[in-house]
C-alpha cells in the first residue's frame, strides 16, 4: 500500500470515536424502528436517515478517503451490540450508504467538500431508501396522500441528518479534532 492511501492510527481512532457516538444513535434508531412501524409508519424512512451521520460527520472532519465506510461499518457494530436483532441490516446499511458516500467523494477525486457534495451522497442514499421503503412498507395498501408523504420523508430524513451530521462535522473541525487526526 502507498505512503499517501495509509490512513494513521490517529486518523482510525477518530473514525472510530465518531463511530461509537453515531453507533449509538443507530441502535437507538433501530429499537425505535418496531415502535415507529406500529405507530406512526409514515416517518420511518426519516427515521432510517440517522444512518447517513457516521459517513458524513467522519468526512467532513477528515476529508479523506475511506473514512466515510470505515467509520460505517464500525458505527455498525456499535448498533449491532445495542440492537442485535437489526445486525445483518446494521451492516448492510453500513456498507451500502458509506459506500455511496464514498463513491461521490471519490468522484470529485476528494477534493470537493462543499456542503453541495454531501446533500448529493444524501440525495442518493434518500431515493434508495424510498425505493426500499416502497417494497417493504408495502405503501400501496396506503392512500396516495400517505404514500407521497411516506416517500417524500424517506428522501428528505437523509437530507436532514446530513445537515445535522454536517453541523456536529463542523463543529468538531473548529474544535481542532481535524488537525490532532492529520499529525
Amino acid at each position: 500500500m502507498a505512503a499517501s492511501t495509509r490512513l494513521s492510527t490517529s486518523v482510525l481512532l477518530t473514525c472510530a470515536a465518531i463511530a461509537v457516538a453515531t453507533g449509538i444513535v443507530g441502535g437507538i434508531a433501530g429499537w425505535l424502528t418496531p415502535v415507529v412501524l406500529a405507530t406512526v409508519p409514515i416517518v420511518y424512512g426519516f427515521v432510517l436517515g440517522a444512518h447517513v451521520l457516521p459517513g458524513i460527520i467522519a468526512q467532513e472532519v477528515l476529508r479523506l478517503p475511506w473514512v466515510a465506510l470505515i467509520t460505517h461499518v464500525i458505527a455498525a457494530l456499535v448498533a449491532s451490540a445495542m440492537a442485535p436483532q437489526w445486525a445483518f441490516r446494521f451492516i448492510g446499511t453500513a456498507i451500502l450508504f458509506g459506500g455511496i458516500q464514498e463513491i461521490v467523494a471519490a468522484l470529485t477525486r476528494y477534493k470537493v467538500w462543499d456542503a453541495w457534495r454531501f446533500f448529493i451522497s444524501a440525495l442518493i442514499i434518500g431515493v434508495v431508501v424510498a425505493a426500499a421503503v416502497f417494497f417493504a412498507a408495502h405503501l400501496s395498501t396506503m392512500a396516495l396522500w400517505a404514500q407521497i408523504t411516506y416517500l417524500l420523508l424517506a428522501v428528505l430524513g437523509p437530507i436532514a441528518w446530513t445537515a445535522v451530521g454536517l453541523g456536529i462535522g463542523a463543529g468538531l473541525r473548529r474544535a481542532g479534532v481535524a488537525r490532532t487526526a492529520h499529525r
